[in-house]
Formats: structure tokens, C-alpha cells, sequence
């Protein structure tokens, strides 16, 4: 379902206003606004409960499920935001590629994809107008949970080109990514094509969640920390830009328009990736509205490096979760005071949320930001 310009919350004026968005957009809302990376599921015994019955990527399809899932932490922590779940290999698996979420592992390919051949038969088979034709449920599951959100904004999730590549390169996850480092070095033309072709998925599964009413999004890249400079600029950043282009160029059709050319949704993007200190500015070259820092380096400083021209996203360090409450409260408080030096803060964690975390240190962050 795609929603009209009077019905996206976006533009119809439901989320336009919300802390996040706000914030998102550059402006202090009077409450820092406060969502959680993983904060769907995870830790909540309701979440537990559901999952004891369905496999995790049969969930991830279940419009009912998914739509459930996602509320859950915006009931029980009062955050300002819900974000989608999902996982970033649904789009892939709704393309038609084989994969399987595996307990204690991730996400492992039953075919690697390893050379030119690969590559051209994922091109070839396992297509954006593929996975274009199968998004039914997840258009659904967002229609759901937009409806039970009310002002509530959703953010709308995807993996970014590199952490698909290096999971389908890898056959599964890896520290060091080294078979996709060498493709990427080894056969650049091969490498490009296989990042574009996982760009374009991660841009269609975007835009369904968009369409269907999703007020944000953020591409999330779990390794891009493990490349240099040099190789994120050149190998990796134009395929994460081609994945927000297509969310960029979202066009909605005003009725007062008669028949002119559409009148573009403007969404807000966040652009986060693990261990990216050193990739800052290559980040903000990709010219998301907010950037998602991790824990390892102080949103003021962050924020200097960029010129303070961006929103910022974090940088909660997700081991403080389980410190006595005096001590977590002096690190929010850190976080909160270095967050002022950007022009709007986001409050996060600077990675997800651990399974084992108790479900009230969340809502006690929440409070606790919310009156700061």
C-alpha cells in the first residue's frame, strides 16, 4: 500500500512535528528525543515469548508479527520512535536468495557469491522488481504499525551495500572480512556490480517502508569500520548513496497538483556504521540529515570534525547498561552535555541493544533523558 500525500504521517502533519523528526531535520525539540538501535525485541520478555513460537525470519514476514514486535518497546520504554523489524537479509531472502538466520551464528548463504559468475547470477535472478513483486507483508506490517503509532514516528530499516556484500562474499559473518576485501581489490568491476546490485535491494525495501508510511530511515552498515579511508571512499560510498537515492527521490502526488509532476517526500535519513570514527567525514559526504556515532568517540568531538553542520545519533556505550544506576546516569549525563555541541541529538546507544539487558534500564534512560 502505497499512502497519498493527505495520509503519509510524514506530510499529512501526524509526525511532522515529533521530537525526532525535529531533530532530524536540525532542531532542538524541548526533550532530547530517544530511540533504541535493536530495540525491537531483544531484551523484552513479550518479544521472547513470540519468538519461543516463530523462526525469526518467518516473523520478520508475518505483517501481524512484525507490526507487534515493532510496538512493543514503544509501549513498554516510552521512546520517541519505533523502528521497523526486521533484519537486514529479508530483502535478499525476498529476492529469492537462499539464506537462514542461524542461532549463535547469523546469517549464512547456502551459495557464497565469490566471482564474476556469481555476481551475474545474482544480477540476473534475484532482481529489485523481484523483490519489488514480494514486499506485500512488509508494506503491511508498516501499514499496521503506523496506524497504532499515531504521532509516533517509525523509522524504517536497511543493511547497507557493504555488510551485504561482505555477508554473501563471507557465506556468513566474519571479523576481518578478508575474502570480500580481496574481491574488492582483486576484481573492482565484480565488486562495484555486486555492491550496486545490493544498493538497489536495500533501496527498494527502503522505499516500501516509506510508501507504506515509515516517517525516517536509517541504513545501518555493521562492518563498514573494518576498511580504510581510502577504500570506503573509493569501494564502498557511492553504493551507499545510490541506496538513499532512491528514498530521496520519493514523489507523492498532491491532489491540488492536477496532474503535475509529483511533489517529493523529503525523508529524513541516518546513516550509521560500526566502528566508523575514522570514516566521519566520508560519512557525511554520503549527506544523510543525522549521523550515527558509536560509543568510541564523544559526540562533541564528533560534531567538531563535521563542522557541526549534521544532527548526531548515539553514543550510549551499550556496556554501562548493566553499571549501578549512579553510573550510568554520570555517562548519560556525559552523552547528553557532549550531544549539545551538534546542532540536534538524537539519544542512542552507540550500538544495539544486548539481549540480556533488563527492559527497565531502557525505560529509566528514557526518563532520564526526557528530563534532562
Amino acid at each position: 500500500m502505497k499512502l497519498s500525500a493527505d495520509t503519509h504521517p510524514l506530510v499529512s502533519g501526524q509526525t511532522s512535528d515529533a521530537p525526532l523528526i525535529r531533530a532530524l531535520r536540525g532542531d532542538r525539540p524541548e526533550t532530547t528525543p530517544v530511540w533504541f538501535m535493536r530495540q525491537a525485541g531483544r531484551s523484552l520478555p513479550e518479544y521472547r515469548a513470540l519468538r519461543s513460537e516463530h523462526r525469526m525470519l518467518d516473523a520478520c514476514v508475518n505483517p501481524e508479527l512484525a507490526a507487534e514486535i515493532t510496538l512493543q518497546p514503544v509501549r513498554r520504554h516510552g521512546v520517541d520512535a519505533a523502528v521497523f523489524f526486521s533484519d537486514i537479509v529479508v530483502p535478499m531472502m525476498l529476492a529469492g536468495v537462499n539464506v537462514d538466520l542461524v542461532a549463535g551464528r547469523g546469517p549464512v548463504f547456502a551459495e557464497p557469491v565469490r566471482t564474476a559468475a556469481d555476481v551475474a547470477r545474482c544480477r540476473a535472478e534475484f532482481t529489485p522488481e523481484r523483490l519489488r513483486a514480494a514486499l506485500g507483508p512488509i508494506r503491511e506490517a508498516v501499514s499496521l504499525t503506523v496506524a497504532e503509532l499515531g504521532a509516533t514516528p517509525l523509522i524504517g530499516f536497511a543493511g547497507a551495500p557493504f555488510t551485504l556484500a561482505a555477508y554473501l562474499v563471507e557465506g556468513g559473518p566474519s571479523r576481518e572480512h578478508l575474502r570480500a576485501r580481496a574481491l574488492m581489490h582483486s576484481d573492482p568491476d565484480t565488486w562495484r556490480e555486486l555492491l550496486e546490485w545490493a544498493a538497489d535491494l536495500s533501496a527498494v525495501f527502503l522505499e516500501a517502508q516509506v510508501e507504506a508510511g515509515a516517517s525516517a530511515v536509517q541504513l545501518f552498515d555493521s562492518w563498514a569500520g573494518s576498511l580504510s579511508v581510502n577504500d570506503y571512499r573509493a569501494h564502498v560510498a557511492p553504493a551507499s548513496e545510490r541506496a538513499l537515492s532512491l528514498v530521496r527521490g520519493i514523489g507523492y502526488r498532491h491532489p491540488e497538483m492536477h496532474g503535475y509532476a509529483d511533489a517529493p517526500l523529503s525523508v529524513p535519513v541516518i546513516h550509521f556504521a560500526v566502528g566508523s570514527g575514522h570514516l566521519l567525514e566520508e560519512l557525511a559526504a554520503i549527506d544523510p540529515n543525522a549521523i550515527g556515532v558509536d560509543w568510541r568517540t564523544p559526540l562533541d568531538e564528533a560534531s567538531a570534525r563535521l563542522g557541526h553542520r549534521f544532527p548526531l545519533q548515539g553514543n550510549l556505550d551499550p556496556a554501562f547498561l548493566s553499571a549501578p544506576e549512579p553510573v550510568l546516569a554520570a555517562h548519560l549525563n556525559e552523552v547528553l552535555s557532549r550531544g549539545e555541541a551538534a546542532p540536534a541529538h538524537i539519544l542512542n546507544l552507540g550500538h544495539g541493544v544486548p539481549p540480556e539487558t533488563d527492559p527497565t534500564v531502557l525505560t529509566r534512560i528514557v526518563e532520564l533523558a526526557h528530563a534532562y
